[in-house]
């Protein structure tokens, strides 16, 4: 089959990218605020909650591998890929709502609760997105027609981004009017039917258009042999645990350092000249009324984090997804995917660093290099998993067998696992600084605080540049491999 019948309709692109938008809207909750919902909602402390988000990682290596497996193994009208995401759909929404709820427990039952549900969220996680994942590497083989489907998935990814990001704490607020654990339940609730709203299109728009060569044999033992003798998978591989490693650890700490590091008064101040803040009465304007019904109104310094806090997740977003729609595709046209990830993951890991050296009172700097930050990331990420589908032909084109699912099943491990990780060494370094929740921070906790915010993130990031420098899918072997899969797929090879 030659890549040009492998042309994928616009809608089609849009219909897949609502499966990474609902993923997202779980991912980006977990990675920003689940380590803040427990120490400081459910009152479990940072160790212990740093602890339960590693221990999920543990549990789930166990349950990628096998949603690898059996996504590979699965045959049904629909493909191999697409039915999982229908299945998991309404158990991934529960599982979801069931990890931010805050029943009264003793602190020895909040952790086993919080332990239970977030390793059941992790796992669902897992049957759902790693198929997800497969998809999109089986949907075409053309390559430029695969960085497209990825930047628009991303696109889609980057609004849910922009949705948990911005408006969880405002929503939460609002909800809960003064009752966080009600504002956090309505949310999430509400959050949840989205998302199962959101796979079920992704199902009923997408198409599996890539099958395995004809003639080869089912072996787990052989994929297994297959992705650990391949050094593309291998570099991704650790490329993906130090990234979200990273995002998590960053996301995390980005939650603190705004709530215990920035100064309030300034931050009030900055909403003020904005127009955020109300002067003690009700909103008039249109804009100022839509504002203030998801929240974003600032009415008395008790609200300063919440609303700060959002817009700077927002604005990152914002410049994120401008990145993603205006460079990803091109500069990867241009220079190829490779080279484009080394600069600019480079480059983030520089802007990040520098939210150490920033003072408290100083919000328009802290502004700034988020949108430097996010300007400098947004092309790498559509990169990682439109690479990761060059990783799964480059394992066919070797070793004449093809097994995508198994080759996305690593990557979403490493994922979670740096997500576990990145939670873990969040807190347990802040509490190590000695960080107590809803309280006054010593100086050594802000230090603890602002370390997870920059320097640490910053080194972690860098790994992921030197594994890069390991890659050895160039734009030209890419378009080799492409050539000739496609010759092996016409003559059924």
């Amino acid at each position: 089959m030659k890549s040009t019948s492998q042309k994928v309709s616009f809608g089609e692109k849009v219909g897949y990218s609502l499966g990474d938008g609902s993923a997202n809207l779980v991912f980006q909750m977990m990675m920003m605020f689940q380590l803040f919902f427990y120490t400081d909602v459910f009152g479990i402390k940072a160790t212990a909650a740093g602890m339960i988000l590693l221990f999920a990682r543990f549990f789930d290596a166990f349950v990628d591998p096998l949603v690898g497996i059996l996504s590979d193994r699965t045959n049904t009208k629909w493909g191999k890929y697409r039915p999982w995401i229908l299945w998991t759909a309404l158990p991934f929404a529960v599982f979801f709502v069931l990890a931010f709820l805050t029943p009264d427990l003793s602190e020895r039952g909040k952790i086993i609760y919080a332990g239970i549900t977030y390793t059941l969220l992790m796992s669902i996680y897992s049957f759902n997105n790693t198929p997800y994942s497969s998809l999109g590497g089986v949907m075409t083989s053309d390559i430029k027609e695969r960085t497209s489907i990825s930047s628009i998935r991303f696109v889609t990814a980057t609004i849910a981004t922009f949705i948990v990001q911005g408006l969880t704490l405002p929503l939460v607020n609002k909800f809960g009017q003064g009752d966080a654990s009600k504002g956090w339940a309505i949310t999430i609730t509400l959050f949840a039917i989205v998302a199962v709203v959101l796979m079920i299109i992704t199902f009923f728009t997408t198409k599996e258009r890539i099958t395995p060569p004809a003639n080869q044999k089912t072996s787990v033992k052989q994929d297994l042999k297959d992705i650990v003798s391949c050094r593309p998978w291998k570099t991704m591989f650790i490329l993906t645990l130090f990234l979200f490693t990273t995002l998590a650890m960053w996301g995390s700490g980005m939650s603190y350092y705004f709530n215990y590091f920035v100064d309030k008064d300034a931050l009030f101040y900055f909403l003020g000249n904005i127009g955020l803040v109300s002067g003690g009465s009700e909103p008039t304007g249109v804009i100022h009324k839509i504002l203030d019904a998801f929240g974003l109104i600032v009415y008395d310094n008790s609200q300063v984090f919440a609303v700060g806090f959002s817009l700077f997740n927002m604005v990152g977003q914002l410049v994120t997804l401008a990145g993603v729609i205006l460079l990803s595709q091109f500069l990867s046209n241009i220079f190829g995917k490779r080279n484009v990830f080394i600069i600019c993951l480079a480059l983030t890991a520089l802007f990040t660093s520098l939210f150490f050296v920033v003072s408290a009172n100083n919000i328009s700097t802290i502004f700034i290099l988020n949108i430097l930050k996010s300007l400098a990331y947004a092309p790498t990420i559509p990169l990682l998993w439109a690479m990761m589908g060059d990783v799964a032909d480059f394992s066919e084109w070797k070793n004449h067998r093809r097994a995508t699912g198994f080759v996305f099943a690593g990557i979403v491990f490493a994922l979670k696992a740096g997500l576990g990780f990145g939670g873990a060494i969040c807190g347990g370094i802040i509490d190590s600084f000695g960080f107590v929740a809803n309280t006054v921070q010593s100086a050594d906790s802000i230090l603890g605080i602002r370390l997870t915010a920059s320097i640490i993130p910053a080194i972690t990031f860098f790994v992921g540049v030197i594994a890069l420098l390991f890659y050895p899918i160039s734009k030209k072997l890419n378009e080799q491999i492409q050539g000739e899969l496609d010759a092996r797929r016409e003559n059924n090879q």
